[in-house]
């Protein structure tokens, strides 16, 4: 009787084993890893994001082998117009329809600061890698998220702390009139009065303006020692070319850029930007891991990546590393085990994930070259500073985030 029972527990057992068993190992949602690419295709930050960031993260998934924990991982993209209602629309559709786990890149600080709450509410998760406002590892911080290349802190005190160390003491802003201008010109404004510098003035000009003459106009009159423009892409290419026109560029006054990548000095040129000093976390010609990236990344593109691009290669390969550890495409897990994990590859050396989603690395400040400087093409810049993030990057003591309140 007794080996009767046993007999039939065991049956029972080997029924049930193969609903259950699965259930244990089925941890990726629809049986892939989606990965959703929300960027700038075809306005002002196209060139610095867009294609390029697209292609960034078909060559992370393609180095990854194509898979994760046993499952594919698919890319889907799309152009937000630099429209959060836009951006937010796009990121419920993926969410809720197309079964999209990660979005990534962003471009745009008002887009994904929309998107973040969409992110919080379906319990996914985001890499920030090109938008740039500092709330997002401040007071908007979440367990959801990761800013993984830049902020608008360690960009603006970086340069700031460098001019203002020249004796560059009186400042005067012309400021993008959207969350991330308004955060870049704040941060910087703070690093300056906090070493004793002034601001003289401010002026705060359209979202993909054309003509800045009357702004320009008023930095000049101001005789601040700086102009300092919180602006990027298109807008920062149209101010530089026209401070340039206007004399700013050969005269006593400093004109400091807060947000210039290499895709930017390409579509300015030396001649205007020769000189300018800026803040980067990536240049393409640092060393050999850098060049390596860069090389493989140009025979795609015909450019060199910019730091939001190799950023966003970068994150979205520890993310993918993640993933392989705790088996799941959970949201939250996911970036409780990035974390966890040591990052250091071409983009970020020894660096780490903080509890408020800031990724810790280093920074550098650099010069724009001279045109007689230049050996060619895409030979922009001169390594001036290494940062380290300790320093670039706002104090745990410092920070919004009530993450870091704990």
């Amino acid at each position: 009787m007794k080996f009767a029972m046993q007999a039939a527990a065991m049956a029972t057992a080997a029924i049930l084993l193969p609903l259950v068993a699965p259930a244990a190992h089925a941890q990726i949602s629809d049986n892939v890893v989606k990965i959703g690419v929300l960027t700038d295709m075809s306005g002002p930050y196209a060139d610095a994001t867009g294609p390029g960031s697209v292609e960034a993260v078909r060559m992370a998934i393609a180095d990854f082998g194509g898979k994760v924990a046993g499952k594919p991982i698919e890319m889907v993209d799309a152009d937000h117009q630099n429209k959060a209602d836009i951006g937010a629309a796009i990121a419920r559709r993926w969410y809720e329809n197309e079964n999209v786990d990660v979005i990534v890149d962003f471009a745009n600080s008002a887009v994904a600061l929309a998107v973040l709450e969409l992110t919080k509410q379906k319990n996914k998760a985001m890499l920030i890698s090109s938008a740039g406002s500092s709330d997002f590892t401040g007071k908007h911080c979440s367990p959801n998220s990761v800013q993984w290349t830049y902020n608008t802190y360690a960009l603006a005190n970086s340069t700031a702390r460098a001019l203002v160390k020249e004796g560059a003491k009186s400042w005067y802003f012309v400021t993008v009139d959207y969350a991330f201008g308004h955060a870049l010109r704040n941060d910087a404004a703070k690093t300056v009065e906090k070493l004793g510098g002034t601001v003289a003035g401010d002026v705060r000009h359209p979202f993909n303006n054309m003509d800045f003459s009357s702004f320009l106009l008023q930095a000049q009159s101001s005789k601040a020692d700086v102009v300092a423009f919180a602006n990027t892409g298109s807008d920062l290419a149209n101010s530089i070319r026209q401070a340039q026109e206007f004399g700013l560029t050969q005269g006593k006054q400093k004109v400091a850029a807060f947000l210039m990548q290499t895709s930017d000095i390409h579509a300015i040129g030396l001649k205007s930007a020769q000189g300018l000093m800026l803040t980067t976390a990536f240049y393409w010609d640092l060393d050999d891991k850098t060049r390596a990236f860069a090389e493989r990344f140009f025979a795609k593109t015909k450019r060199r990546p910019t730091m939001v691009q190799a950023g966003l290669y970068s994150a979205v390969t520890n993310y993918l590393k993640a993933i392989e550890k705790t088996g799941t495409d959970d949201g939250l897990k996911d970036i409780a085990e990035m974390k966890k994990m040591p990052i250091d590859d071409f983009f970020a050396r020894n660096a780490f994930l903080r509890e408020d989603g800031q990724l810790i690395h280093d920074m550098y400040l650099v010069q724009v070259k001279s045109p007689s400087e230049s050996k060619g093409a895409w030979d922009y810049e001169k390594l001036i500073q290494t940062i380290p993030g300790k320093d670039a990057f706002v104090s745990p003591e410092d920070s919004a985030c009530p993450l870091l309140k704990k």
